[in-house]
């Protein structure tokens, strides 16, 4: 059924649907793919990510560059190495090599970041985004530095992000209701009795790290071929702010969450990006109040946090897969003892 509800918007709708909301569709559900795949290493493993925007970016200039035409590469990219400069190629493999290079390093620098805790990990994925975001200023032979990188193709369409969105749900779910799902639901509650109970730590973290990693660099790639052009400031600390609210909004132990939390802050964001340019209400004039989207998603996050920091559905699920249930205690592979 949910194949077959998103089949008929992504054939429909461009045809009955305003090109203004054609659109809206189009980052609603990029959104839905990168928080849903961050709620999966801070929702059900409790690794509070905020390095998620560094995969994004990864992504959007893997892909970027892959499908970059070779005239353009030449012109705007001429010290790029003749590994890449003779290489053009079509849209679903680069988004595919743009996650897989996202999930690679993601396993790479997991293995010491799975182990913290509590802030520690929080902070330290903080370094890895804003290493990513020198990376990107200082690379100008791959990136063109802190200049725009435009030239790629517009590829992302509504029937690619739906797709994508589909793919992306119907896999995490399926893996939240896994013997691995559970693992990672034992890290996130008691870390010392999983332990107890057999239950590695480092590589159910690590798992749930690089699958929201592989799925944050397709998410980039459709945002890349979706914008066209962007710079390192595209997935900086505005994007993470915009994240970590959509995902608090609605549940971070939840994709259904995930989802409500996508699209009531789109659909807000979008309302207050057309309040900003100013109004009239009758005889009173409103001017325009440029950040207003930004900072209602500041108090959105912090009301939140305070008043209810399990979201709106909690840990509440909306089950997508009927997979295997987890049986009740831990499988060989996740036994190993301490991580």
């Amino acid at each position: 059924m949910l194949l077959s509800l998103t089949g008929l918007l992504a054939g429909l709708g461009p045809h009955f649907l305003p090109e203004y909301w054609v659109r809206v569709l189009i980052v609603l559900g990029i959104n839905v793919i990168l928080v849903s795949s961050l709620g999966l290493s801070n929702g059900f493993t409790g690794v509070f990510s905020l390095g998620h925007p560094g995969f994004v970016a990864l992504g959007a200039y893997a892909s970027g560059i892959l499908t970059l035409e070779l005239s353009k590469k030449a012109a705007y990219l001429p010290d790029l190495p003749g590994f890449l400069a003779g290489v053009q190629l079509p849209f679903l493999p680069a988004t595919l090599l743009a996650g897989a290079l996202c999930a690679l390093v993601a396993s790479l620098i997991g293995i010491p970041l799975m182990r913290l805790s509590g802030n520690y990990v929080s902070v330290a994925t903080l370094g890895f985004l804003v290493i990513v975001n020198v990376v990107l200023v200082n690379a100008e032979r791959f990136t063109r530095g802190s200049r725009t990188f435009t030239g790629i193709p517009p590829y992302t369409d509504l029937g690619w992000v739906a797709g994508w969105a589909v793919v992306t749900l119907l896999v995490l779910s399926r893996v939240a209701y896994s013997p691995l799902g559970r693992a990672m639901r034992a890290t996130r509650d008691d870390p010392i009795a999983a332990q107890a109970v057999g239950i590695h730590l480092l590589p159910a973290r690590l798992l749930a790290f690089t699958i929201g990693a592989f799925f944050a660099g397709v998410g980039g790639a459709l945002y890349g071929h979706y914008l066209v052009s962007f710079s390192p400031a595209t997935f900086y600390v505005a994007m993470l702010v915009q994240q970590l609210t959509m995902l608090v909004l609605g549940g971070q132990a939840s994709l259904t969450g995930a989802v409500v939390g996508v699209t009531a802050i789109t659909v807000l964001s979008e309302v207050l990006r057309n309040l900003e340019r100013g109004f009239s209400l009758g005889a009173l004039q409103v001017p325009a109040v440029f950040g207003a989207s930004q900072i209602a998603l500041g108090f959105i996050f912090i009301l939140v946090m305070v008043y209810r920091p399990q979201g709106l559905l909690g840990d509440w699920e909306l089950r997508l897969v009927n997979g295997p249930r987890a049986p009740e205690k831990a499988g060989p592979m996740y036994k190993g003892g301490k991580a």
